[in-house]
């Protein structure tokens, strides 16, 4: 590139000039650590606070990065001190944030439905606990944003192979980060990116005269240490909602969720996922009359086998957990049983750790107990089975976790439509379909079990099923947890014959509390779910949005299951405190939009506000508008795809964490890829620009046509081939995206020669402004919307970025093209 910019300090190692450096190491490792850092993070907050929460973390990385790229900007002593010192001081800061900060968010409480009690001292007072959290999380991602910041803007005729490196450390941080939590936690994960940033920065004050050696070396060995010894710092504590046993025989952390195991009793060991109970492993001998204690004739995991009438030859149990329905089927005479369970930790415990106290049940002949994805393993499965069954595939945490809110924003791809209709289509004649899931209030709101029986008609109907009503059956029995239910759900694609009603109708009445909802040709109460199955298609649509809740069909394209409040709703009451009893109401949408608010004003002040207190500098940057438009649409379009391609890809490779890591991976690779071919193509970038807008279009168009054939089509090969297939689809899309960033960064560069570092700086801060809100605004799009939507908003977003940036490159004088 030929731009002019403000020669920065000349700083000397060994008699040469510093400026003759490539800062690639130092730029490869803060962004491995902020990766590191950043996913790390996602996993603690989920077990401290709730999964939605996890949003915060995104948008508080990309909000520190983007204040250190204006602090860059705007301070003079910053400009003026040699790029090593500013490495060192930087990577030094933000390892001590980390340290420190893990400390702090391990002991602050957080009660986050106090947070809507208007008025009161609790409120005030969680705000306060919420606020310094965000705080701690922000601070350590301030330091990483100085450093990338001073290295972009010091060295713009290198902005290309300054972003491959930096996207190469991120790439390599999304490949390890899952087997790094799985194999030691995340809290070893972030003490580990500390400890990365201290060592860099040691190597630097070893490297160059002057200050902060012994700084960094102590810090280094403290770091090191927290890392070594990470099992012996404190624990998170946990939100008001949640527990964690005090004495647990077990604590481990997986890339889905923590399990902690607590023995409640010579039969029974509690399993509590993120702090909520999830499932339980029970003593068991291995001998058939050992099973009769569990009196499972009284228990609803006896619907799906008196309405059956005989033995199951073969029944799926998707979201085996602990193994009780294995149990259950063992009773019923069930002939072969496969138990998917989808997190590896509880696995292992059930085959490993209590394979003597569960009876080795994973090890019988007529049992498989595989780890995996049990939407995957039934897509890909060739078998006929007369129960597939999801007992509460959320189990415990089906009541407990819906109760404080947790899921509403979560994806749910075993609820969906096409789920449904899979699991249709992988039953024998006179097969069943068995789903099982906790209500908070049936009474009041019977939302999942009406939401459900929505979707159980969406995919009959895709069948060809005309009359739902002989293909469904519908009940509730008490639980434990007080007024909730456990609601039982029967789908079957043949009609239901009138000798499995009855037995289905008799075996609720032996249950104690047990109620039926609905059954063909019996007189029950005209509940909600009862008036779904029954009502004509016409009404549907009034009946799904009556008292304010949304119980519609999902589908993979917008799975959000347990998000029934639409956002006007949301919106329109948000003034208004929550009662104690409506944890699930509201609760996680309200954490979105607050999130979503705090978001917005955080990047607004943090990253564009500080930019008036250098008005002279300010008004003499040109173009401000139109680098506004272009950066904005960056950031922004950036996170609608992201998102997006990680949705589409969750149920291919059929582990959420491999979707997570692959996806990011590739982007992060390819888009560092193109950041480092753009150096060849910056004097032809005005020429590029058809076809690159050419190219966003198509690419859009395959991932919203092309991407779903082509996944379904080799859903049934290895893992090796799903990986690879998904990390090439995605490369095209890294390559294009990451000449972007360069190109535009080059442009306002050389607009603005004199105040190049500022200019690149403010690019850089409002690119990650758009990505602060985008990280929330794309999950509110997505749940309103769905993904194809959010897709095809991505490629209109790229499309104004692109019309923006022909106009600043129409600016130029010709001797500098960008």
């Amino acid at each position: 590139m030929s731009v002019v910019t403000e020669a920065p300090p000349v700083e000397r190692h060994g008699g040469a000039p510093a400026g003759e450096r490539r800062w690639w190491l130092e730029i490869f490792a803060v962004s491995l650590a902020g990766i590191l850092l950043e996913v790390a993070y996602t996993r603690i907050i989920s077990f401290k606070l709730f999964y939605y929460y996890t949003y915060l973390i995104i948008g508080l990385a990309l909000l520190g990065i983007g204040s250190g790229g204006v602090i860059v900007a705007l301070s003079e002593r910053v400009r003026r001190a040699p790029t090593s010192l500013v490495l060192r001081v930087s990577m030094l800061a933000a390892a001590a944030a980390i340290g420190v900060g893990y400390l702090v968010i391990a002991a602050v409480p957080l009660d986050s439905f106090a947070l809507w009690r208007y008025g009161t001292l609790a409120s005030l007072t969680n705000l306060g606990w919420l606020l310094l959290i965000c705080v701690t999380l922000c601070l350590p991602f301030i330091g990483i944003g100085v450093v990338i910041a001073t290295l972009f803007g010091r060295a713009p005729e290198r902005i290309g192979s300054l972003y491959f490196a930096d996207l190469l450390g991120a790439g390599l941080a999304c490949l390890v980060i899952v087997y790094l939590i799985l194999w030691f936690g995340p809290v070893f994960a972030v003490f580990c990116s500390a400890l990365i940033l201290a060592l860099v920065a040691l190597r630097l004050a070893v490297l160059d005269t002057g200050v902060g050696r012994p700084v960094a070396g102590v810090l280094s060995a403290v770091l090191l240490a927290g890392t070594v010894g990470h099992a012996a710092l404190p624990d998170p504590r946990v939100e008001e909602a949640k527990q964690v046993p005090r004495r647990a025989d077990v604590s481990r952390w997986s890339p889905i969720f923590r399990v902690d195991v607590e023995n409640i009793g010579d039969d029974v060991r509690l399993l509590y996922h993120d702090g909520l109970p999830g499932s339980a492993i029970y003593r068991w001998d291995g001998t058939r009359a050992d099973l009769a204690r569990f009196r499972f004739e009284r228990d609803a995991r006896s619907l799906p086998f008196a309405l059956l009438g005989r033995p199951p030859g073969s029944t799926l149990v998707i979201g085996a957990a602990g193994g009780h329905e294995i149990l259950a089927s063992l009773y019923h005479g069930a002939r072969r049983i496969v138990a998917v369970e989808l997190n590896p930790v509880t696995h292992d415990l059930v085959t490993r750790r209590y394979a003597d106290w569960d009876g080795r049940i994973a090890e019988r002949p007529d049992v498989r107990y595989l780890n995996g994805d049990g939407r995957t393993y039934l897509a890909r499965s060739r078998s006929r089975y007369t129960l597939v069954w999801y007992p509460a595939p959320d189990s415990y945490a089906a009541m407990n976790a819906s109760t404080a809110g947790a899921f509403v924003l979560s994806e749910s791809y075993l609820y969906t439509a096409e789920a449904i209709r899979e699991s249709l289509e992988r039953l024998s004649p006179q097969g069943v379909v068995v789903t099982q899931f906790g209500e908070v209030d049936f009474e009041r709101k019977p939302n999942r079990t009406s939401r459900y029986v929505a979707t159980a008609r969406r995919a009959l109907a895709d069948l060809g099923v005309r009359d739902p009503r002989r293909h469904l059956l519908v009940a509730t029995t008490p639980t434990r947890f007080g007024s909730s239910a456990l609601a039982t759900i029967v789908v079957s694609r043949d009609a239901l014959s009138p000798g499995a009603v009855q037995r289905f109708v008799d075996q609720v009445g032996r249950l104690p509390g047990g109620r039926l909802v609905y059954a063909p040709g019996v007189a029950v109460e005209a509940t909600k779910p009862a008036r779904i199955v029954t009502a004509p298609t016409d009404r549907l649509a009034a009946i799904y949005r009556e008292d304010g809740f949304d119980v519609g069909p999902i589908t993979d394209d917008g799975p959000f299951f347990w998000h029934f409040r639409p956002f006007r709703e949301v919106l329109g009451g948000y003034l208004g405190s929550l009662r104690t009893a409506d944890r699930e109401d509201t609760v996680g949408e309200r954490v979105l939009v607050l999130l979503l608010g705090v978001a917005a004003l955080l990047a607004a002040v943090l990253l564009l506000l500080p930019f008036v207190t250098i008005r002279r500098t300010w008004a003499e940057m040109p173009a401000k508008g139109l680098s506004a438009v272009y950066f904005l649409g960056l950031g922004l379009g950036f996170m609608l795809y992201e998102i997006t391609l990680i949705q589409r890809l969750t149920l291919f490779l059929g582990y959420p964490t491999y979707s997570l890591t692959v996806t990011l991976a590739s982007l992060l690779i390819f888009l560092g890829l193109g950041a480092l071919w753009s150096e060849r193509l910056v004097h032809r970038a005005r020429r590029l620009l058809g076809p690159l807008a050419a190219a966003i279009v198509v690419l859009g168009a395959f991932y919203l046509w092309g991407l779903p054939p082509l996944t379904d089509a080799l859903l049934d090969r290895g893992l090796p081939v799903r990986v690879v297939t998904a990390f090439v689809a995605i490369a095209p899309l890294g390559l294009c995206l990451g000449l972007f960033m360069p190109f535009g960064l080059g442009a306002v560069a050389a607009l603005s020669p004199r105040h190049a570092r500022e200019y690149v700086a403010w690019g850089w801060a409002v690119n990650g402004f758009a990505s602060v809100i985008g990280s929330v605004l794309t999950t509110i799009l997505a749940m309103n919307f769905g993904f194809s939507t959010v897709l095809v908003v991505a490629v209109m977003v790229y499309g104004v970025a692109i019309v923006a940036l022909r106009a600043l490159f129409d600016l130029l004088p010709a001797a500098r093209p960008a």
